[in-house]
């Protein structure tokens, strides 16, 4: 194991904390253990002995925590659940490689915040303008489910994302009721407490904190929201939109 691979909850909140860059924070982050029911399932998926796709036969799995993507200097954060266990489980890159993932960017496209509408792979040109995508749980979880001590393990990673990216950082849009949660102790060690009590999670939702910041809700690009219409591209590209908007806004004295 790595020296700088953390294997325990406190061992992420030590070695985010001394990442002095978002490149060493990811790089951090791509070495993590500390989650062993995770560790299991995306290594079991790299190696097919779960979950197989015969699509994907051949193909060299990332089979690691997928860091975060997105300059250190973004002016928008889009916090999300968790890579899919065939897209950036795969491919090594978040949101990149499944059906979430071409939702999403053809939605940051439509806002000027991505270079291009899809996103397949690590070497397909795509480039985020402005914008970091980050997540609560870094590993692809079973059934697209991490657990709530998953969540608060990998929030020490979140938090510190956050507050690298504080000089700048003018909007979080959460992805899901799931991201929502994780934002909120993440910003508050970041230096932005959240109100009280603290608002619930919507589609369209907006607050701004005191520090100025601004918290965007959206449901979570999922299948099981698209494919139900829950979720609708106007209603995605809408949030994206709002989140460029008051990202090139002015900031408060």
């Amino acid at each position: 194991m790595s020296p700088a691979a953390a294997s325990s909850p406190a061992d992420v909140r030590r070695l985010a904390a001394s990442a002095g860059t978002t490149d060493e924070l990811d790089a951090l982050v791509a070495q993590c253990r500390a989650c062993p029911r995770l560790v299991d399932w995306r290594e079991a998926v790299a190696s097919r002995r779960a979950l197989p796709r015969a699509a994907y036969a051949g193909q060299t799995y990332w089979g690691r925590p997928v860091p975060s993507w997105g300059p250190g200097d973004a002016r928008i954060a889009v916090v999300g659940l968790a890579p899919a266990a065939h897209g950036g489980n795969r491919t090594g890159r978040i949101f990149t490689g499944d059906r979430s993932g071409d939702w999403l960017f053809l939605a940051l496209h439509e806002a000027g915040l991505a270079a291009l509408p899809t996103s397949r792979g690590i070497d397909d040109g795509q480039a985020l303008r402005s914008t970091r995508i980050v997540a609560a749980v870094h590993c692809a979880p079973p059934a697209n489910r991490p657990t709530p001590q998953e969540r608060d393990t990998c929030g020490g990673w979140l938090g510190r994302d956050f507050a690298l990216l504080q000089p700048t950082l003018r909007v979080v849009v959460a992805l899901g009721g799931f991201g929502w949660a994780a934002m909120w102790p993440a910003l508050a060690a970041a230096g932005h407490p959240a109100p009280r009590p603290r608002p619930p999670f919507q589609h369209g939702v907006e607050v701004t904190l005191d520090t100025g910041l601004h918290l965007l809700g959206c449901y979570h690009p999922s299948q099981q929201n698209t494919f139900t219409g829950r979720l609708t591209p106007a209603m995605l590209a809408t949030v994206m939109r709002r989140a460029a908007a008051l990202a090139a806004g002015p900031w408060p004295a």
